[in-house]
């Protein structure tokens, strides 16, 4: 099945496929930076209620259950 127009693939440990979209991965890099939601927002030009979905959406596909472990798989997927 080829990905939704946008859609990026990353693979963690070489072994998981986890489909990303852009927006998810900008916020990923954010939360990997330090930021707080309302300043992830800020920079994307998007709600921080969107941020949060985003947020939601991604610990979901990650499997982890916190802001911390999005941060770490961020590191693990070499996003920078």
């Amino acid at each position: 099945m080829s990905n939704p127009i946008g859609a990026v693939d990353a693979t963690a440990h070489g072994d998981t496929q986890i489909r990303l979209t852009p927006t998810q991965l900008k916020v990923m890099r954010g939360v990997r930076m330090g930021q707080l939601n309302k300043q992830i927002a800020f920079d994307l030009g998007i709600a921080e209620k969107t941020v949060k979905a985003h947020m939601t959406a991604l610990m979901r596909k990650l499997n982890v259950h916190n802001r911390t472990q999005v941060a770490v798989a961020a590191q693990s997927l070499l996003l920078s």
